[in-house]
Formats: C-alpha cells, structure tokens, sequence
C-alpha cells in the first residue's frame, strides 16, 4: 500500500468516532447541555410569556370594573383589543385568547396579592367583584416566579371547570412533575374523580405520577409549542434562525430585569444587615 493511501485510511480510522477514545462521552455531555439549554430557554420564554397573559388579564379585569357603563361594554372592548393588538402584534390576540387571560387573572388573582405558591387560598366568586385591586402593574419576574407551570398547562387547567378538581390537577402536576401531555391525558380520563372514589388514593398518586411513553416532550417539543411561537410572533413558515433571535430577545430581557431586581434584594439585605449590626453594637456598650 503507498504512503498516500496509508494516510488517507489513518485519517479516515480518526474521523470514525467509534475510534476517538472517550468520544462517546463527549458528544453525550454536549447533547445534554444542549438539552438543558433548550429546555431551559423553554420555562423561562414560558414563565415570561405566563406572567404577561396575567397582567394583560388584570388590565382588561381592572378596566372593566371601572363603572358600570365599562362592564357593559365588555364584549365591544374585547373585540376593539383584539384588533389593535392584532395589527400591532400580530397572531395570538383574539377575542377569544383575551377573554383566556381574563379568566386566568380572575382564577388567578390572589397570587398578586399573597405571592404564594398555595392552591388554598380563597379565589373570588361572584362577577370579579371582589377581586383584589392593585393599581400599578409588578415587575414580570416576580409575577413569573409565581407560575412554576408552563402556559399551556394553565390553559388546560382553566377548562376544568370544577375549582376543587382543578387545584388539585395542578397541585399534583408540580409535586410528580407531569409534562402537559400527562396532564391533558390525567384530565380526560378524570384522574381527580377515580381518585376520590378509590379505596386506596395513596396508590393512585403512585400510579399516577408514573408517565407514559407518549408523555414524554422532547426540548424542541417544548420550545415549538404553538403558544410559545405565537408570544415570539412567529408564523408556521418561521426559520430556525428567526426562533433562535426571538428567544434571545426575550431572555435578554427577562435576564436583564431579574438581575436589576437581584441588585435590589442585595441592596436591601446589606443594608438591613449593616442596621442589624449597628443595633449589635450599641447593646454591647
């Protein structure tokens, strides 16, 4: 065999992977972070995207509860807003998705107020009459920061309408994890009632936390998901270099406020902890 052709096969033994030592973990380690990443970029264009629609939902509730004239009004104000965002924004702002935030502010409305991750706490009743008032609108990462769970999953508990049912849908896809496949599917086969009616409820959580094969989403699942692309106003024909540019957009933005409200909290604490140990000193003397 020549030189030349000798060459040519070491070259193409060190271009099979299979024959680079330890390549089998690297490739493995990028794909993960590479997953990670994804899915990542995901929850946090979800949790922006989730505090935006509430905040759009106490505008349009706080509107309304303006006076009586504006409450009747109410469809007429709907269908204007839509228009205007819509020719502004784009996709994403009809009549219908307007009304989703409404409601999702009303189920919702109490998070402004306590900030707490409790499913307990009394919702209003009645035609948002006794919903809390709150005059000026909060930063979105601490209202994001409320929501552990992606949009659609909201969207989908939002369509339960029995509260007890709901509250504990949702309680039960934080504590087991549930994608939003497992919880359309634990909600269409009436997961809650077979719960109560069995002997053994213990069991069933155990069973039902369990996923399926077809439960599981993959990262581009979940950064494709059609809610996702219309937030990043992007159309079905959209490139991979479009998606990549919305999401930075918006994790710019994103990490940029949790950063000014962590500067924030640090101010806060140095100066609280320099107060604490002045106090320290004047008993000691």
């Amino acid at each position: 065999m020549s030189k030349q052709r000798k060459t040519l096969a070491k070259r193409a033994k060190v271009a099979d992977h299979r024959e680079l030592p330890g390549y089998g973990d690297l490739a493995g380690g990028i794909a993960e972070v590479l997953d990670a990443a994804r899915r990542a970029s995901a929850r946090a264009v979800n949790a922006v995207m989730t505090a935006t629609y509430w905040e759009i939902g106490r505008r349009i509730v706080e509107y309304q509860q303006e006076g009586k004239e504006r409450a009747e009004y109410g469809e007429a104000v709907l269908a204007q807003l839509s228009r205007d965002l819509k020719n502004r924004y784009g996709r994403g702002f009809g009549v219908d998705n307007l009304q989703r935030f409404r409601l999702f502010y009303i189920a919702y409305a109490s998070i402004g107020i306590y900030a707490t991750a409790s499913r307990k706490s009394a919702r209003p009743t009645g035609k948002y009459a006794t919903l809390p008032r709150i005059s000026g609108g909060e930063p979105l990462t601490q209202i994001a920061a409320r929501f552990p769970l992606p949009w659609s999953a909201y969207v989908r508990l939002l369509a339960v309408k029995n509260e007890n049912a709901r509250s504990f849908y949702e309680t039960e896809a934080l504590r087991a994890g549930w994608s939003v496949r497992q919880l359309d599917r634990q909600i269409q086969s009436q997961f809650y009632e077979r719960t109560a009616l069995s002997r053994n409820k213990a069991d069933m959580l155990t069973k039902g936390a369990r996923p399926q094969a077809d439960d599981a989403m993959s990262p581009e699942e979940e950064i494709k998901d059609p809610y996702v692309l219309e937030f990043l106003g992007l159309r079905d024909e959209y490139s991979e270099t479009d998606l990549e540019a919305a999401l930075i957009h918006h994790l710019e933005d994103f990490l940029l406020e949790l950063a000014a409200d962590l500067q924030k909290t640090q101010r806060m604490l140095e100066r609280r902890g320099t107060a604490e140990r002045g106090a320290a000193m004047k008993s000691q003397r």
